[in-house]
Order: structure tokens, then C-alpha cells, then sequence
């Protein structure tokens, strides 16, 4: 009986199976959400505004971070670019533009400061970056979000970095120009560009890089010589992206991480001895620059800040002033991008020069970059010249890249040159001073500083 029991059992498992089995076969199936799937809804997103549904952006959200979670472990600790469609064109050529960096493309078209938001953690944090690169906002505007929603979604970026890992470096790209038959106007990127630079003052480790200057034409549009479409950039305007992210990146050390080798020409003893900022320090504010300062900043509230100096420092010794606007790093003299955006400073050689002499030194400014050069006391413009003037009509210069200034002082005046260029025929200055760097807006590179006096 027990045995009859039993095999009746087994009888009807079988047939309940086969039945389960059957019933699977010929059921509709149903598909298996994975956590790389857009959400349905908005509901208990973090953050505001758009996120893109169409059916296109699904199938390419789902395809490139698919494949990139089985890519989680051999992107650790990378550069990693986050973005949209701009970012993603890089493609293979994102390693080519910046050799010996190990770096992570996290961009995908079509995607929104709320979708990258919503997937920071997976792509971005999860690879435990060394630093990240952004460019971000342009579709958000394409949806009819406004500027505050954008960088509202951004400062919650910007919070989970901090959250992640306090220290880690963050470059902040301006929104590239666009055009209004885009759904991008100037005035909604202009908008967003400045919300972009007010948030990064409450960041110390982000860095904003002027990539609007670099590509908008006089109307404030994308140039259809770099932006065929007016929204994406061709070869030359991704060369003239990586161009002026190389000086950010040596600053915070991903490129250039060896000394100059530089050894200058007989004759010529150096003002800067590439390891630090032995020989120069700070000099108390001028009571003209004071006046000055203070009658400027009284007529606009957002002028650039200048603060006083009261007393000397010597920075002999040290590889970076107290507030690291200055420091020495592998050969040159950077004056980093300040917090407030804008900062006027200066440092000065320890010495005084009171005989004729020729001046020697390189120079390298980030896009819009406004800097000096002080020759006894008087400025000399050194700058971005293509973006900020004043010498616009220069041929030689080179944006974004090393560029050589050298002026000859003869009693009382001043010729210099860049690149061979006569910028200043006959300067005037006075008969002693010392020389002096400046850092105002953007960041400013200086390097192999030398001088020979004449007599």
C-alpha cells in the first residue's frame, strides 16, 4: 500500500511539472528588468528636471553602462570624462589626447544633468576616480529645463563627489555655445555658465574651465568651422578641448609630472629654480594699486578680488604661497584658478634691477586667461591674447601651449616680444624694480625664467 502511495505521488509531481512546463512555454514572456533600465518614472529620483525616455535613449543608456559594469575593475582609479554626446564622441581618441593617463569615458548622448544624476554612483563612483571631468547641461535645455534646474542637479553632483572623496579633483567645463535653432540660446548657456562659476566658489577642489570663450563666435554661437551641426564638435574643436585641458591636468597632476630639463643659455642666470619659490615672495600693495582697487571694486559689485598685501613674505623654501595661488611644480610657476573665479595677486623677485637687461621666461594660459608680467614695476599684458586682447593680431602665439616672451630693458624702456612678435616697441619703466608675476583670471603658467644683465 505504501509502495502504491508513493508511486501515485510521484505520478502527480510528474504530471505537474509537464503541466508547469507547458504553461511556461506557451505564456507570454516577460521581461527581466535589469538596474541599468531607465526608470518608468520620475518618483523617488534624486534631483529635478528632465530625464530623456525615448526609445532610442534606452536602448544606448542600457548598451554603454551594460557594458561598462563589466568594465568596473580595470577602470579603477581613471580620469574619468562624464558628459553626453560631446563627451562620448571622443571615442578612442580620449587616451590619444592625453597620453600616459589612464582615463574612463562615462559619456552618453542624448543625457541630461538628472540622468547622469541618477547613474553617478554605477558609472562614475564605483571606479573610485582620481578625478573627474565634466561637461554637462546642454540637453537639460533642449527639454525646456531651466538654468537653476540644471545646476541644481549639478550641486548634487558635486556633494556626492565631495561625499565619495573630499580631495578629488574636479575640472567643471563651461557649457559649450550652441545656437537658439538648436533650442540652445546664448542667453539660457551664458545663464547656466554663471551658475556653473558662483557654485564652484563653495568647491575648492573643482576647476572651471572656460570652454564657452573658446568656441563661441561674437554672438555668443557655436562656429560652424569647429560645430558643423552647431551642437557637436569636428576634429579641430575636440583638439581645441583636450589643448585646454592639458595645463588643468599638469596642475593637478595627471600630465607633465617630470621635471624641466631645461638649462638656460650662457650668460643667463635663473630668476626661477623649478623647485620651489626661493627668491620671490609678496610685496606690500601699492597705495596707487590700493586706490585703485578700491575705486573699482565701488563700481562693480562683482569685480575681481584684490586683496591687500600690508607687509613682505619671503617665499624662499616653499613649494606654494599660503593660499596655493602660487606654486612650484615641476619646472614652472602656476597660478592656479582661484575659488572666487577672479583674483588679482602678484609675486615679486626678492631682487631689485637696476642695470639694462633681457628678460627671458614662457608662458601658458588656459582659454580667457589674464595675467601679467611686471618689468620694474609697470605691467606687461600676458595673457590668453587670441581670447582676452590685447594683442589679438599676434600670428606666432600659441593658444593653450607654451609661448616666449623676452624683453630687452635699456635704461628706461621696455621691447618686448612674443615669439618674436613686437608686442611693446618702447614701454616705459623706471630706472629700478624688481620683476613680478601676476595671476587675475584663469590659470597662468610661467617657466624658465632667466635673466642677463647688460652692463
Amino acid at each position: 500500500m505504501n509502495r502504491l502511495k508513493a508511486l501515485v505521488g510521484w505520478i502527480l509531481l510528474a504530471v505537474s511539472i509537464s503541466i508547469g512546463l507547458a504553461y511556461q512555454n506557451t505564456a507570454p514572456a516577460v521581461p527581466q528588468a535589469t538596474r541599468f533600465e531607465i526608470p518608468e518614472t520620475d518618483e523617488g529620483l534624486p534631483g529635478s528636471g528632465p530625464i530623456r525616455r525615448y526609445q532610442w535613449f534606452r536602448d544606448l543608456w542600457r548598451t554603454r553602462r551594460s557594458a561598462w559594469a563589466g568594465q568596473v575593475p580595470q577602470d579603477q582609479n581613471a580620469l574619468v570624462f562624464l558628459g553626453d554626446s560631446i563627451t562620448q564622441g571622443w571615442g578612442d581618441r580620449l587616451a590619444s589626447a592625453f597620453p600616459g593617463v589612464k582615463v574612463a569615458n562615462r559619456g552618453i548622448s542624448g543625457d541630461t544633468t538628472r540622468g547622469m544624476l541618477i547613474r553617478l554612483q554605477e558609472d562614475v563612483l564605483a571606479l573610485n576616480p582620481l578625478g573627474v571631468v565634466m561637461l554637462l547641461g546642454t540637453n537639460d535645455l533642449e527639454e525646456q529645463a531651466s538654468p537653476d534646474t540644471i545646476a541644481a542637479n549639478v550641486r548634487l553632483i558635486m556633494a556626492a563627489f565631495e561625499k565619495h572623496r573630499k580631495q578629488m579633483p574636479v575640472v567643471l567645463c563651461l557649457v559649450f555655445p550652441s545656437s537658439a535653432t538648436k533650442k540652445r540660446p546664448a542667453d539660457k548657456i551664458r545663464a547656466i555658465n554663471e551658475l556653473y562659476e558662483k557654485m564652484a566658489r563653495n568647491h575648492p577642489t573643482v576647476t572651471v574651465l572656460d570652454t564657452w570663450s573658446l568656441f563661441a563666435n561674437e554672438q555668443g554661437d557655436a562656429k560652424s568651422e569647429e560645430f558643423p551641426d552647431l551642437l557637436h564638435p569636428n576634429d579641430a574643436g575636440y583638439v581645441k578641448w583636450a589643448a585646454a585641458l592639458r595645463p588643468i591636468l599638469a596642475t593637478l597632476g595627471f600630465l607633465e609630472a617630470q621635471p624641466d630639463p631645461f638649462v638656460p643659455e650662457a650668460g643667463f642666470k635663473t630668476l626661477f629654480n623649478g623647485r620651489d619659490l626661493t627668491g620671490w615672495g609678496f610685496r606690500p600693495t601699492s597705495q596707487a594699486d590700493i586706490e585703485l582697487r578700491n575705486r573699482w571694486q565701488a563700481s562693480d559689485p562683482e569685480a575681481a578680488a584684490w586683496p591687500i598685501v600690508t607687509k613682505s613674505s619671503d617665499l624662499s623654501g616653499r613649494n606654494s604661497s599660503e593660499d596655493g595661488r602660487f606654486i612650484a611644480r615641476n619646472g614652472r610657476v602656476v597660478v592656479t584658478v582661484p575659488a572666487e573665479g577672479r583674483r588679482i595677486q602678484q609675486i615679486w623677485t626678492k631682487r631689485e634691477f637696476g642695470r639694462d637687461f633681457v628678460l627671458k621666461l614662457e608662458f601658458r594660459a588656459t582659454p580667457n586667461a589674464d595675467s601679467g608680467i611686471y618689468i620694474r614695476g609697470p605691467q606687461l599684458q600676458c595673457r590668453d591674447y587670441v581670447l582676452a586682447g590685447p594683442y589679438t593680431g599676434l600670428r606666432a602665439y600659441k593658444p593653450q601651449d607654451w609661448n616666449e616672451i623676452v624683453v630687452t630693458v635699456t635704461g628706461t624702456t621696455a621691447r618686448a616680444t612674443c615669439n618674436g612678435e613686437v608686442l611693446e616697441e618702447a614701454m616705459p619703466v623706471p630706472k629700478s624694480g624688481p620683476i613680478g608675476l601676476e595671476g587675475d583670471r584663469g590659470q597662468m603658467e610661467y617657466r624658465r625664467i632667466r635673466i642677463t644683465e647688460l652692463r
